[in-house]
C-alpha cells in the first residue's frame, strides 16, 4: 500500500464510479481498478461492491477512508513542514564557545540572529573549552566550539581550523624580537598553564608535549581567562597561547608573541554536539552561519588558522 494507491481508493469512493474517479484521478480506468484490485488482494477483503450502477463500499472500504484521509493529511503535512518549515528558524538556540570563538565570531553571530532571525533565541555561553564541553555533555547548550574533545561515543565532533601556537609574554621575559622559539627554549620559561585535565588538553594537540610542558616548565596552573591575561602582563610567567588570545594586548604593546617550533605546536577546534540529539531547523542554521562566519574571519586574516572545512 503506498500514497498513490490511497488516492485512487478515496476517489473511487467518493464518486462511487470507476470512470467519474479515473477521470478525477488523471489515469486510465484500467489502471485504476488494477490498483484497487491490488489493494483488496493485501487485505483479503473486498473494499467495494460491483453494481450495475457503481462501487459501493463495504464495511472494511468505510473503515479504510477514514484512515486514508487521515494518512494523506498527515503526509501532506509532513511535506509542508519539510519544504517550508526552514524558511522560518525560530525556537530557542544555545550555543557555547571557548573563549577565542568568542573573539573572533562571537560579535559577528550576534548581529546575524538578530538581524536575519527575529524569531530565533539566542543563548551564548563563554567559558574555558574544557567547561564548554562539559556544558555539552549536560545538555546545556546544543553546539559548542570547542578545542580537542576527548573521543566520546555520544559526541559528533567535526574539525573546523587548526591553529599554530605561540609563546607569549612580556618583552622582558621574551625579549623585543619577534623570531621564532625553539620548544625547547619554551621549556626553559616559567609558564603559566591550564589546570590538568579538560582544560589543558584544549593547548596542543600532542600530548606527550603537552605533558612536558606541564612537568618541566609550570609555574602556575590557572583557569581563569583574566587570571592567566594579569598574570602574564604583570611579568609572573609566559603562555603557550594564540596571537587571538592576547590579541588586544599585542596590539597595545603590553605582551610580544613568538612562535614555537622544532616541532611546531598546533590545536584543532572542532564544532561539536551530541549524537542522540536530533538536529533542529535551528541548529542546522547556525552551524551554517558558525562555519561561514569562522571561514570568512580566516579568510581576511582576522583569525590566523588554516581551515579544515
Amino acid at each position: 500500500m503506498d500514497s498513490r494507491q490511497l488516492r485512487y481508493f478515496i476517489a473511487v469512493y467518493e464518486q462511487r464510479n470507476l470512470s467519474r474517479a479515473a477521470d478525477q484521478a488523471s489515469v486510465a480506468q484500467s489502471a485504476l481498478s488494477h490498483h484497487i484490485s491490488n489493494l483488496e488482494a493485501e487485505f483479503a477483503t473486498p473494499l467495494f461492491e460491483r453494481k450495475p450502477r457503481g462501487m459501493q463500499p463495504t464495511a472494511a472500504g468505510e473503515r479504510l477512508y477514514e484512515h486514508a484521509r487521515i494518512i494523506l493529511r498527515a503526509m501532506a503535512a509532513a511535506e509542508r513542514e519539510i519544504k517550508e518549515g526552514s524558511s522560518v528558524i525560530a525556537g530557542d538556540i544555545s550555543i557555547g564557545m571557548a573563549n577565542s570563538g568568542v573573539k573572533a565570531i562571537g560579535v559577528p553571530l550576534m548581529r546575524a540572529v538578530l538581524s536575519k532571525y527575529p524569531n530565533l533565541k539566542l543563548s551564548l555561553t563563554e567559558s574555558l573549552s574544557g567547561a564548554t564541553l562539559m556544558h555539552l555533555m549536560a545538555s546545556e547548550v546544543d553546539l559548542a566550539l570547542v578545542y580537542n574533545p576527548q573521543s566520546e561515543k555520544d559526541l559528533v565532533a567535526e574539525p573546523v581550523l587548526e591553529e599554530r601556537m605561540f609563546c607569549v609574554g612580556t618583552a622582558e621575559l621574551l625579549g623585543k624580537s619577534k623570531k621564532p622559539i625553539s620548544f625547547e627554549e619554551v621549556t626553559r620559561l616559567p609558564l603559566i598553564m591550564l589546570r590538568h585535565g579538560l582544560s589543558s588538553r584544549a593547548l596542543l594537540d600532542d600530548p606527550v608535549l603537552l605533558k612536558r610542558l606541564e612537568t618541566t616548565s609550570a609555574i602556575l596552573h590557572l583557569n581563569s581567562i583574566s587570571g592567566t591575561t594579569g598574570a602574564l602582563l604583570a611579568g609572573l610567567g609566559c603562555a603557550v597561547a594564540t596571537k587571538l588570545f592576547v590579541q588586544e594586548q599585542l596590539k597595545a604593546g603590553s605582551l610580544v608573541a613568538r612562535e614555537v617550533i622544532e616541532p611546531t605546536l598546533t590545536r584543532t577546534l572542532y564544532l561539536c554536539r551530541l549524537r542522540n540529539r536530533p538536529m533542529t531547523y535551528a541548529m542546522e542554521e547556525m552551524r551554517r552561519l558558525m562555519l561561514s562566519l569562522i571561514a570568512e574571519q580566516v579568510g581576511r586574516g582576522a583569525w590566523e588558522a588554516k581551515l579544515l572545512i
